[in-house]
């Protein structure tokens, strides 16, 4: 099997810390979708997003708060 069969995906930095921003926001409380749309954004400061929910608020208000 060649590599171009392989179709092998590099992950790049960013999608690292994309993924890891994600993971942390999940593990804070927001649902996957949620925590996908705001890792995708680096101009949301990941531990403003962790403390709203940690302090509890509604991911859904918190959310709108970053947004």
């Amino acid at each position: 099997m060649s590599a171009a069969e392989l179709d092998l995906h590099v992950e790049t930095e960013s999608e690292r810390i994309a993924r890891w921003r994600a993971e942390e926001l999940e593990r804070a409380g927001y649902s996957p979708d949620e925590a996908a749309e705001l890792a995708a954004r680096s101009d949301i400061d990941l531990h403003l997003a962790v403390d709203l929910v940690e302090r509890g608020c509604p991911t859904g208000t918190a959310l709108r708060i970053l947004l």
